[in-house]
């Protein structure tokens, strides 16, 4: 079992950063590919990032390729993302999952078992 919680978010002005945190509890963390997926008002929930569970890979949305920059601390049980160069289009509720599938991709939803609450992320144009 995974719990996860997200923090960091926040209001920024379009050009800012801010850094994303998901603290985890369960002694399986180091197991499990961590993502973040973020859902903008009344559209789908899309993937962001995501980062094996040794680092040695990681995934980005295309738009966020160069500006975002997804990372891990298994020590600290602890998975961030820093978010650089904001767009108002970066808006939206950031969810940090947790999950280890064989059988779909780690950029799709359904790889991941668990899920955080989400943090919201408001940026102003």
């Amino acid at each position: 079992q995974v719990q996860l919680v997200e923090s960091g978010g926040g209001l920024v002005q379009a050009g800012g950063s801010l850094r994303l945190s998901c603290a985890a509890s369960g002694r399986t963390f180091s197991s499990y590919a961590m993502g973040w997926f973020r859902q903008a008002l009344g559209k789908e929930r899309e993937f962001v990032a995501a980062i094996r569970w040794n680092a040695d890979n990681t995934y980005y949305k295309d738009s966020v390729k160069g500006r975002f920059t997804i990372s891990r601390d298994n020590a600290k049980i602890t998975v961030f993302l820093q978010m650089n160069s904001l767009k108002p289009e970066d808006t939206g509720v950031y969810y940090c999952a947790a999950g280890s599938s064989t059988i779909v991709p780690v950029t799709t939803a359904q790889f991941y078992r668990y899920w955080g609450q989400g943090t919201q992320v408001t940026v102003s144009s």
